[in-house]
């Protein structure tokens, strides 16, 4: 069916390490499967599917301060959380009958293959799913700079970040139940509105590229696949003016 097509060839898509969580739970098995079987919908549809996770159910170097720690060891830590998200992650999809590898922005000999662009590009052609971990390998950079980095760096055609709401709103609508939703942005709106969507260094480099960005629920099942087929889903932004 027409409506049913892909409306990219590749994409980067974004998960936090929360989603992999449920109460007390860092990795929730039922989750992470949920999630793997959403992903395999797309890459059924021939799409090339790469992914960055966070570790914020294990460790966020943000903590620094409530270990008394410096905060590069901080970042260290939570660059390693997400290679164990990415690992349970690839680990899962492995299990649907995909082949899915880890990628890593620090060298890990023995558990994942180091990030080289090229290599991974190669993977992506051969249609395996790529897990990007570690973020940037740099301390100070959020796994949202980290997606939008690899996902210019393959030459996604679009980064959807995965959230526990419908979208972007003026503020967080678990909250405020009447915040207002906004279905397209500029980036220049998200930023000059200092909208929570990614952060700031993320959204523009995304401009700087040109990088289309669906922030969308991944809560609601079949999400993913209504994003990638072109229906109205989320918040798109993109575009430099009105």
């Amino acid at each position: 069916m027409s409506s049913d097509r892909p409306h990219f060839n590749r994409i980067l898509l974004k998960l936090s390490g929360e989603a992999l969580a449920s109460e007390g739970q860092t990795i929730e098995p039922a989750m992470i499967l949920r999630i793997a079987r959403e992903i395999r919908s797309i890459h059924d549809l021939g799409i090339q599917v790469a992914i960055v996770i966070g570790g914020g159910n294990i460790f966020r170097g943000l903590q620094a301060e409530q270990f008394a720690m410096d905060r590069v060891m901080a970042d260290h830590m939570g660059m390693l959380a997400t290679v164990i998200n990415a690992l349970a992650l690839a680990g899962t999809l492995r299990a649907t009958g995909i082949h899915a590898l880890v990628m890593t922005a620090m060298e890990i000999r023995g558990v994942a293959e180091p990030f080289i662009r090229d290599r991974a590009l190669k993977h992506l052609e051969k249609h395996r799913i790529v897990v990007f971990g570690a973020g940037t390998g740099n301390p100070y950079f959020t796994t949202d700079t980290a997606a939008t980095l690899r996902a210019c760096e393959i030459r996604a055609d679009a980064l959807l970040k995965a959230t526990k709401v419908d979208g972007v709103y003026d503020a967080d609508p678990v909250q405020v139940p009447d915040a207002k939703f906004f279905p397209m942005l500029t980036y220049t709106e998200v930023i000059e509105r200092g909208l929570k969507a990614m952060d700031l260094t993320a959204i523009s480099l995304a401009m700087e590229q040109n990088l289309p960005i669906v922030v969308f629920n991944l809560l609601k099942e079949g999400n993913i696949q209504k994003v990638v087929t072109g229906k109205s889903v989320g918040t798109l932004i993109g575009g430099k003016g009105k």
